[in-house]
Parts: C-alpha cells; structure tokens; sequence
C-alpha cells in the first residue's frame, strides 16, 4: 500500500530542478533599515527599487547587487532577463552574500541566463549551505545523492538534510525520513524516519502527508490508526494527490478508518483512475453497482473536478 518513492539518481535532479523554481532568492534588509531600495521594492515600486538599487550596487553595496538580480529574475517592472539576473547575482556571490550564490546556483542549475552546470551550481550551493541556508543545504544534499557532479555520499546528504529539516525546511525533512527509512547514510530507524516524514506532512507537504498515512496505516514506526490515515489520505485526496485518492478509494469500500461508503469509493476511484492511477480491484466493485448508483458516483467526481477548478 506505500506509495514512498527510493531516492534515486533521476529522482534527485528532478527534485532540485522542482524545488528550485519555487526557492525564495532574495533576503531583503530589515525593515527599519532605511534602505530606500529595499522599501521601493515592498510597495512594488520596482523600477524606483531597481533605480536605487544600481545607485546603491555602484556604492558596493551587495544586497543591493542581489536585489537587482532579483528583479531581473521575476521581471518586476522590467522584462524578465536571467542574463542579467545572472550577472548581478554573480557580482553578488563573489562579494560573499549567500542570497546571491543560492540563486546563481539555481541558475545555473536551471541553465537560465547562464550554461547549465550542475557542478557550478553545488560549488554555489556549497558556498550558501556553510552560510547556513536550508535550500541551500538541501539543493546540496540531493547533489550528493545523485552522485554525478560530486561523489554520491549519503552520510553527508543525511548531515545536510539534517540541518535542513532543523530549520523547518519541509522536502528535508520528508527526505530525511526516507533516509532513515531505507538505512541510507544513517541507521534505519522506522521512529526517526516516521518523526521527519509527519513533521513534513504537517508542514504541507503532500507526498509526505501520504507517505505518512500509510505509515499510520500499517503502524510503521508509529502506533497503528487506522482513523488518523483515513483523515491525511482524504487531506491529500482532497489537493488532488491521485495515490490518496486510491487509497481512499480503498478505505471506503473496505470501511478501514471510515465508515464503508460505496459511492465515495467509487467518486475517489473514479477521480484516481482519470488521474492514471489504475485498480482493477475497484474497477470489479464499480461493475457491481447499480447504474443509477453509477451514474451518482460519476456525476460526484465531475462535481468534485469543478469545484476544484473554482478553488
């Protein structure tokens, strides 16, 4: 019934690719700094922000550099330009501001504005990791798990999705657990690896929220609860994650942490296998319902696509 996916070589850069689109890149100043391009920049006065900013960028100062780099990176009042974005970035790291080697590092990552190179990107990543930065420390980590611009070293993946997870960093945290769930760079330990993967899912984290009812499920380095997974399988289910739709599906026929419920089996069936997860288990008990029975359950999973379309 687990749904829980083994890091692999693929897995991992398709992670970092993933996460890196919606990495936070720029830390602005405190706001009783005073500084005018930086409070330009939270009124979204940008080509202001973007005007103060090259003053101050030409005074040497480097938050300013990765302020600039940021507006050319989301295109806030200006065409989005990576090139440039890249270059102030780049200025910006070589000045030492961990900001700025994040997101040159993810740049490169990327191959946005500049030539994708991975081993560009985790000497950046390195450089922001030591700077205590938990994207940073986790872009790191999977690098050292994919093994191919760095050596593949799980003892050092699982120390830096530690200090990651430490600072509430979610993918670490449900990464972590996995390590520890298949004994990876750390002692297997079903307790640790269940701890990391709900501090995930009650961060948010869908694939953790799933990962973590089956956990609850089968009583897998936590107490057994049935009612407890039924509920993060319907939470996960209801974001539209096809695996908890199934999952449900499932519990509902069998009426495992829910009360048995043919027509929400067959509407979460229904929704899972237009989503492309098959059962041919619920395919068998969808044909022996009545057409009008059905036909309910189909009206159900339209209703539940339109209302998710509106959400």
């Amino acid at each position: 019934m687990s749904c829980f996916v083994r890091i692999t070589r693929a897995a991992a850069i398709a992670g970092l690719i993933a996460f890196s689109a919606s990495a936070p890149i720029y830390a602005a100043p405190a706001k009783d700094s005073g500084d005018p391009a930086y409070e330009a920049f939270e009124r979204g006065e940008y080509l202001r922000a973007l005007k103060e900013a090259e003053k101050a960028a030409a005074k040497g100062d480097v938050a300013a550099h990765t302020l600039l780099g940021e507006i050319y990176a989301k295109g806030l009042g200006v065409a989005r330009n990576y090139t440039k974005a890249a270059n102030w970035y780049e200025k910006a790291a070589k000045l030492g501001d961990s900001d700025a080697q994040l997101a040159l590092g993810l740049l490169y990552a990327e191959g946005k504005g500049v030539a994708k190179n991975l081993a560009r990107a985790a000497d950046l990543f390195d450089k922001a990791a030591q700077a205590g930065m938990p994207t940073a420390q986790y872009n790191l980590a999977v690098i050292l798990v994919d093994g191919r611009v760095r050596k593949q070293d799980f003892q050092a993946a699982a120390e830096l999705f530690t200090k990651a997870a430490a600072q509430g960093h979610a993918q670490a945290q449900y990464d972590l657990g996995a390590l520890y769930s298949l004994g990876k760079g750390v002692p297997r330990d079903q307790r640790k690896a269940a701890h990391w993967i709900k501090a995930a899912a009650d961060a948010g984290l869908i694939a953790a929220q799933v990962e973590f009812a089956v956990m609850l499920f089968k009583g897998r380095g936590v107490t057994a609860d049935q009612e407890a997974a039924a509920k993060l399988f319907a939470l996960a289910a209801e974001k539209g994650n096809p695996v908890a739709q199934n999952r449900l599906a499932r519990l509902y026929a069998h009426g495992a942490g829910v009360k048995a419920d043919m027509h929400e089996a067959a509407k979460w069936h229904l929704l899972a296998r237009q989503a492309g997860v098959s059962d041919f288990w619920l395919d068998l008990q969808l044909a022996k319902l009545t057409e009008g029975e059905r036909l309910a359950a189909e009206q159900a999973a339209r209703d539940w696509v339109v209302s998710d379309i509106k959400r």
